[in-house]
Order: C-alpha cells, then sequence, then structure tokens
C-alpha cells in the first residue's frame, strides 16, 4: 500500500472517531455514573460519588444508617436502562436482600444530573428504599418458629418443648445489694464457676438478666425459695426442645442450643446471636428442615426515637416494608424405641470404657436402640465406632465356607495354636480342651475355636470373605438408614497373615456395632438387612453409608488404639454397592442353627434362661493395642424373635464374660 493510501486511511478513521465524538449525547458517561452508583450502593458505601444535594459524607452516613438494622446483608444491585434527557438521566435500581431464607426485592428511581464533565447522583431517601421517608432508618424483626420435633417408633416424642427454667441475676431488681456478692450466692447454690459468673454479672449492664444456669423444670432440686432467697436473682420459666433425659439418645440425637460465634460466622447471614440451632446428630444434621423458617418483618421507623418512645406512641409511626411469614419446620421420624433405647443406655450405665449396645428389628432393618455408655464420652460409638469384631465375624466365615461346599457338620481342624508365616495364633484364654481335635463346623463356631477357622483359611478367599460379609448387609450402602453410620470395612484381598487374621475379625477388618447388629439381623431376616434410623429424612438425607474419617474416641478421648488400619474412605464406602449374591434363606438357616449351637453347647449357655423365642449368638473378642498381654474388644451379637442385638465393650475383656452379661439382662428385660 502506498503512502497516500496511507494517508488518505488514516485522515478517514480520523474524521469518523471526530464524527462519533461530536456525536456522543453523554450516554456512556450516564451508564457509567450509573454502574458505579449501583456497586457503590451493593458496597454500602458511596463516599467515593459524586453526590449532589446533601454531599458525599453526609449520604454515605445516612445510607449506613438506613441499613445498619440488616447488617451484616449487604444488598445485590444491579442498574437498569439508562433514560436520558438532555444533562439529565434517570434509571431504576433493582435491589435484592437475602434476609435470612427469604428474598427482599425492589426497584428504586435513582435521578443522575450532569455538570460539567461528570454526573452526579440526586440524593434522596426514597434512592435506598422506594417508599422511605426523610429522617427514617430501617428495623428488622426476626421471629423463629417453635422447633419441629424428633419423633420416635409410635410417632414418641424424643426431643420435644419441655419446661425449663433460666436462673439468674436480674440486675434491674438488685436494689442496692452488691452485685458480686449475689452472684457468688447464685454461683454456689447452681454449681457453676463462681469467679466467671461473677465477672459476668459485673460486666452486664444495668438492665440486663445474667444467666447463670437453665434447669429442667422436672425434677429440679433447686427451688425458687433459694432462688428468691439471694438479692436480685430470679428464675424465668420457659421451654427448650430437650430429649427426656440430659443424656438420652444424645450421640445420636444431638442437642439444641443457641448457635455459637463459629456457627453464626459460617451461616452468612442465616443465623444472629440468640438463634437455636441442633448441635450434633440429627439435631445438627437435619437442622434447616427442623428450625423452619423465620418470620421476618422490615419496618420505617422514625431514626430518632427509642424503643421505649415506639412503645407509648400512639398511633405506632413504624410502616411495615416487607414481611415474610414464619413456616414451622417438619418434624423428623425415627425408628427408635424410647423403652428399648432407655433400657440400652440403662443397661450401659455401670460400663467405664466406651460402650454400645445396638437393637434392631430384622423384619423391617429399623433401628430400635443405639445407645453409646458413659464411657463413650458423647461419640456415637453405637453408629460411628470402628473396630475390629473379633470371632462376632465368624457368621461371615462361615458363610463363605458354606457357599464352598461345607455344612454344620462338616469337620474342622481345632489345634491349640497354628503358626502362620511365623504368627502364631490360638484360641481364647481357658478354652475347653475336650472341644480340640477334629470336630464339626458348628462346635467350632460355637466354642469360638480360632484355629479351626485360619486353618481352613484355604477353603476361602480373601475376596470370597468381602462377598459374604456383602451378603449379610456389611460394608455395603445403607440406603434407609438417614443418618452418619459406619457399616464395616473388609478388604477384598490379603494374603498370610493378614488373611489368617481376617479368619477371626482382625487384621483389617473393622465393623460399627451397628455393622454387627445388621450381619446378625440378616442372618434372622434370611436376607441382607438395610438399616433404617430416620423415616422421612427427605432432601437432608446424608450420603448413605458415608462414614467419617475420624477415629472412634476411647473412653480417655483418644483415638481408639483398635483403629489401626486406616481411616476407611468416606467415598469408597458411599459408592460401595450392594452384594450381587445375597445371603439366602437356606444359608440363613445354617447360620441360624450354628448360633443356636453357641447357646445350647458353647460358652454362652448363659442366654438359655433368656424367656421368650429361642436366643441365636456369636461372641468376640478382638485384641488390639501393644500392650503384653494385649487389651481387647468384647463382643457379643445375638437374635431373639424380630430382635438382633450387638453389645461391645472396648478394652472389655472376653465377650461372653464381659459383654454376655449385658446382652442377656438387656434381652431378659426387653421382652
Amino acid at each position: 500500500m502506498g503512502k497516500t493510501k496511507k494517508l488518505v486511511l488514516g485522515l478517514a478513521a480520523l474524521m469518523i472517531a471526530g464524527s462519533l465524538s461530536a456525536c456522543d449525547d453523554g450516554r456512556s458517561g450516564a451508564e457509567g455514573a450509573a454502574k458505579q452508583l449501583a456497586s457503590s450502593l451493593a458496597a454500602l458505601d458511596v463516599g467515593s460519588l459524586a453526590v449532589d444535594g446533601k454531599g458525599a459524607a453526609a449520604a454515605n452516613e445516612q445510607l449506613k444508617a438506613v441499613f445498619a438494622a440488616l447488617d451484616p446483608a449487604k444488598p445485590a444491585v444491579e442498574s437498569g436502562a439508562v433514560k436520558l434527557d438532555g444533562d439529565k438521566a434517570s434509571l431504576p435500581l433493582n435491589f435484592t436482600w437475602k434476609i435470612g431464607s427469604a428474598e427482599w426485592k425492589y426497584t428504586s428511581q435513582a435521578a443522575l444530573k450532569k455538570s460539567g464533565d461528570k454526573w452526579a447522583v440526586q440524593w434522596n431517601s426514597a434512592l435506598l428504599e422506594p417508599d422511605l421517608k426523610d429522617g427514617e432508618v430501617l428495623e428488622k424483626t426476626v421471629t423463629p418458629p417453635a422447633r419441629a420435633e424428633i419423633l420416635g417408633a409410635g410417632d414418641a416424642k424424643l426431643i420435644s418443648y419441655r419446661p425449663v427454667v433460666y436462673v439468674g441475676i436480674d440486675k434491674t431488681t438488685i436494689g442496692s445489694a452488691d452485685p458480686a456478692a449475689s452472684a457468688a450466692k447464685l454461683a454456689q447454690l447452681v454449681g457453676v464457676d463462681e469467679a466467671a459468673y461473677v465477672k459476668q454479672v459485673q460486666a452486664a449492664g444495668p438492665q440486663a438478666f445474667v444467666s447463670a444456669i437453665t434447669l429442667r423444670q422436672e425434677g429440679r432440686t433447686i427451688t425458687d425459695q433459694q432462688i428468691a432467697a439471694i438479692p436480685g436473682a430470679r428464675g424465668i420459666p420457659d421451654s427448650l426442645p430437650l430429649a427426656p433425659t440430659r443424656t438420652f439418645a444424645r450421640p445420636v440425637l444431638g442437642s439444641v442450643a443457641e448457635a455459637s460465634a463459629e456457627q453464626i460466622q459460617k451461616a452468612g447471614g442465616a443465623l444472629k446471636a440468640g438463634d437455636v440451632v441442633g448441635t450434633g446428630g440429627l439435631e445438627e444434621q437435619y437442622d434447616a428442615r427442623l428450625r423452619g423458617q423465620d418470620a421476618v418483618s422490615i419496618k420505617a421507623r422514625p431514626q430518632g426515637m427509642t424503643d421505649e418512645q415506639l412503645k407509648a406512641a400512639k398511633p405506632d409511626p413504624r410502616r411495615v416494608l416487607f414481611a415474610v411469614d414464619a413456616k414451622p419446620g417438619d418434624p423428623l421420624k425415627t425408628t427408635l424405641d424410647p423403652r428399648l433405647q432407655q433400657l440400652a443406655e440403662d443397661t450401659l450405665a455401670g460400663v467405664g470404657p466406651a460402650s454400645a449396645i445396638v437393637a434392631l428389628r430384622p423384619s423391617t432393618g429399623a433401628v430400635l436402640a443405639a445407645a453409646s455408655g458413659p464411657g463413650s464420652n458423647g461419640y456415637n460409638t453405637a453408629m460411628l465406632g470402628q473396630y475390629a469384631p473379633g470371632s462376632t465375624f465368624k457368621i461371615v466365615d462361615s458363610l463363605a465356607l458354606i457357599r464352598n461346599g461345607m455344612t454344620p457338620d462338616s469337620k474342622v481342624e481345632c489345634t491349640p495354636t497354628i503358626t502362620v508365616d511365623g504368627r502364631t495364633f490360638k484360641n481364647a484364654e481357658g478354652y475347653p480342651e475336650s472341644a480340640l481335635g477334629s470336630v464339626a463346623l458348628r462346635d467350632a463356631f460355637a466354642h469360638s475355636c480360632n484355629t479351626a477357622f485360619i486353618n481352613a483359611r484355604d477353603k476361602v478367599s480373601q475376596a470370597q470373605l468381602e462377598s459374604a460379609a456383602a451378603s449379610l448387609g456389611v460394608a455395603v450402602q445403607a440406603p434407609k438408614l438417614g443418618a452418619d453410620a459406619f457399616l464395616g470395612s473388609v478388604p477384598g484381598s490379603a494374603d498370610g497373615t493378614e488373611h489368617a487374621a481376617s479368619m477371626i475379625g482382625q487384621g483389617k477388618v473393622l465393623l460399627s456395632p451397628l455393622a454387627a447388629a445388621v450381619m446378625a439381623g440378616s442372618v434372622a431376616h434370611g436376607a441382607p438387612l438395610s438399616p433404617q434410623l430416620v423415616l422421612n429424612p427427605g432432601a437432608a438425607s446424608p450420603s448413605a453409608g458415608a462414614t467419617p474419617t475420624a477415629s472412634p474416641a476411647s473412653a480417655s478421648g483418644s483415638p481408639s488404639a483398635s483403629a489401626s488400619a486406616a481411616p476407611v474412605s468416606p467415598t469408597a464406602l458411599a459408592t460401595a454397592p450392594a452384594s450381587d449374591k445375597p445371603v439366602t434363606p437356606a444359608e440363613a438357616a445354617a447360620l441360624s442353627d450354628m448360633m443356636r449351637a453357641v447357646v445350647t453347647s458353647g460358652h454362652a449357655g448363659f442366654l438359655a434362661s433368656v424367656p421368650g423365642a429361642p436366643v441365636g449368638a456369636k461372641t468376640g473378642t478382638a485384641e488390639f493395642g501393644k500392650d503384653n498381654p494385649p487389651k481387647t474388644h468384647a463382643w457379643i451379637v445375638a437374635v431373639h424373635g424380630d430382635l438382633a442385638v450387638a453389645v461391645f465393650v472396648e478394652d472389655g475383656g472376653l465377650g461372653a464374660t464381659t459383654s454376655g452379661p449385658l446382652l442377656k439382662s438387656f434381652l431378659t428385660a426387653a421382652g
């Protein structure tokens, strides 16, 4: 291209640019100002804007005062189409506020005016909210609905509103008495930290009621007369969502309390100080569903009036700008039987180490009781514990052996000891010599001969053990459970001593008490049992069969030494398929025959006297830790009519002598 042609093109470009500039009607500047206004309002800061009629600093001060009651929420603000009229422009501003679970949307009108080469905002109160008048600010009132109940079998009320009394110092009634002295006396009366409570009362304002403790009305031993004898002390009646007792099924159900600072921060504006939320268990898992939706009212009020002046004013000068009615929460229905749950907890009341009793109904899979003893320190040992199951796992071994051609009458070799790759395995202490030798599989099962099952290890592969476990509902999905749980882990490959250890429920085999009860329940049911705890989980249901990666807490609060294997991946369990070869009625009948032999001829003869249907059982003792002799977990599982039960005691000695009596007590009282 020649120089002349380039020069002509350059001149043409300049002429076009000049003509565009000459035709500019100011729209681009107005639109830019509109977008800047919208983004500044969304940030609740207009201090850097050009403001006409009030000044940026004054406008910013008004903006913050108007919306102070909505803090920490901020609006989303979008500017609409700009309408241009010479040096003036107008546009809509679309506001969207997230108020809890509700949305408040409105559109205000903004006006712009060009002064020189800048567009300034024409400030007025209606710019912030179309019905807002000069001198008004917003107030927000949030009223939560009553929290929904958690129900048990037969719609029994497990967590429901129960009467309580808030006991504290009311500084408006203390008169000339010394607040510190009253606080000290009250702290001593109700048993709270004296120094901390005195400090709290001293720091509170003159109009404050400073709560010291919340007491259940039912059964309280601190009387109104004792409280009233302390100057300024009083009890305020109220009600709270509570279980029948402080400890009733708490690891499973959770509890309800005021939201912590951490919960409020995580909620991103959905919670505020004083809100009641679920903590732990089902209360936390299904919190949004149980809590429902708050009633919200946003009003315009005169800025200078106090609450007392507003209450006295006739008529009330406030105006409602936005309101949402409360939506009550939905009750959560569970299968827990209050009587059996309490019985299980009472049975474990005197057990020192971590412990659990889980009871299921084999015909339906309903979880009737899932109790964790006091030694569990609030941890849900019953459903989340990860422990080597010991000889209870011989139910799985036996199914795998039966599938490979054996019967309860097939002979196996029960020797005093057996050595595999240099590791010596033996039977439990006190194993009867009369039960040694070539014995029927039924007898080896009844007396729990470790060496017999390890001797049979070449007749069943590790993969077949894994398949048999899945056939009995272990280490597979629990799509109906509706709660977090560990349903077991059985490795699909293992050789040498690892495979031998699996034959006696050790190595990397892990079950929870819930999984052990499912295993026994599947035998009674004649098909794999899928446990169910929550009957109406809805959209809040967790990943079925998911398990936390944290190890279970021992009695001392430290991770259990039994969880020697790496924590099981939640994803792996959540996607584990159900067995493609479920246990059959014929296989279950053979296993039932062997479990009955544990009672009729084995070392669980003490269960023969349990009234009602015949009891079938299997004991288990699993070594853990590095002590010499090693500590052991004590297990026993049983079926009794339409009841399947697992009893577990961490660091509990022998299953027959420790967990066995607990099981007998539970079954006898369960009826």
